[in-house]
């Protein structure tokens, strides 16, 4: 009976050794394997998203912006005596090379309404930078109705003298 009871101490003796190492392998996973894991996953997140320069080649590519120049503008203000006069010399800035092509032909139409709008402008409309600014994003909504589809995404002021 005695090598009965050691067979038993031994195998009670052997489950005990394994159920340390199924432990330990719980705890290897649990606070050594799925960290890893987490950080490698969002260090690919990182790098894919951008955030570390992953799509710099991308940005590079960017085309470089098209210029059109108008020709200058020399109207009367509206108000009373004694008559004021603006000058404006002015650069669009316009989608692609093509866009400024286009412009060549619906000139015409651009240069009305930019007439029409600039006569009645009076000079306390022209007045501190908020005055310029709403000028020129009027400008822009008008060179985009006159133009279809809009080519016009910003516009340059050059000179802009008042007398």
């Amino acid at each position: 009976m005695a090598s009965i009871s050691a067979d038993t101490s031994d195998e009670e003796g052997g489950e005990a050794v394994p159920a340390k190492r199924k432990l330990s392998g719980k705890v290897l996973v649990l606070y050594i394997v799925l960290p890893l894991v987490l950080l490698i996953g969002a260090g690919v997140g990182v790098y894919m998203s951008g955030l570390l320069g992953g799509h710099e080649e991308k940005k590079a590519v960017v085309a470089a912006p098209v210029f059109y120049d108008l020709p200058d503008f020399l109207v009367n203000l509206s108000g009373p005596p004694p008559q004021h006069f603006l000058k404006m010399k002015v650069t669009l800035q316009v989608v692609d090379a093509e866009a400024a092509k286009r412009f060549d032909a619906e000139l015409p139409r651009v240069l009305d309404s930019f007439q029409i709008f600039l006569r009645e402008l009076r000079p306390e409309d022209l007045e501190g930078s908020a005055g310029v600014l709403r000028v020129k994003e009027e400008l822009l909504r008008r060179i985009n109705l006159a133009v279809q589809p809009p080519l016009a995404t910003d516009i340059l002021f050059k000179e802009v003298i008042v007398q």
